[in-house]
């Protein structure tokens, strides 16, 4: 009786550990999953706040104008978004042509494997430029939607200013939580280098705006 008892509780518990192992490996490569595009977009969002904010401080720097500061903002959103998609496409496209190489050899070489999941772990090279296009455009939007209705320029300044600072905070805030990375640390280098790459490119701008214009 004290044997089978004990045979009747070794089994569920085996059952148990080898379920237990099963969702922890699912939820590593899960996570190992969603990462991959969630930097690709944090990073294509935070790009396009920083860069087009940038445009649209250097051109401040140098006129005062709300039509010139708009305009080039609008410039950089559409060259910014064209850039990082077809940049992901060519990437992305290289990667596919790597895989389906290795794919093709494996079958000659006589390794089987299932079909669905291979066609389902190939990367989309047009998925993939559809995504970082909108994440940039979404970072993009910001400093134009912050600039457009002022008309009073260092108000205008102030509000591209203060609302990239917010924006630049929550994208750090996020990609901290998400990527499961310190907070403090994430949120301060991408708030910090948004604010140096600005000012750079509005002083030295305005110099050179001042010295040779």
């Amino acid at each position: 009786m004290a044997a089978n008892q004990n045979a009747k509780f070794t089994v569920p518990s085996t059952d148990l550990e080898q379920q237990s192992t099963l969702e922890l490996e699912a939820k590593e490569f899960d996570y190992s999953k969603r990462s991959q595009w969630l930097r690709a977009a944090v990073l294509g969002a935070n790009d396009g706040l920083v860069s087009t904010a940038s445009l649209m401080m250097g051109v401040g720097a140098v006129k005062q104008d709300i039509k010139a500061m708009i305009l080039t903002g609008f410039a950089g959103l559409v060259a910014g978004a064209c850039s990082m998609a077809i940049g992901e496409f060519v990437s992305v496209y290289s990667q596919l042509d790597i895989e389906l190489a290795q794919l093709k050899r494996e079958k000659q070489s006589g390794e089987e494997d299932e079909e669905g999941g291979e066609k389902e772990s190939l990367p989309n090279p047009l998925q993939a430029a559809a995504a970082s296009a909108l994440a940039f455009s979404m970072g993009a939007i910001v400093p134009l939607l912050a600039a457009s209705f002022i008309k009073e320029y260092k108000v205008r300044v102030g509000m591209i200013v203060g609302t990239v600072s917010l924006a630049l905070a929550f994208f750090g805030w996020l990609g901290a939580v998400l990527g499961r990375a310190p907070v403090l640390k994430s949120t301060a280098r991408v708030f910090v280098g948004g604010l140096i790459a600005m000012g750079i490119t509005f002083w030295l701008t305005k110099l050179i705006g001042s010295s040779a214009l």
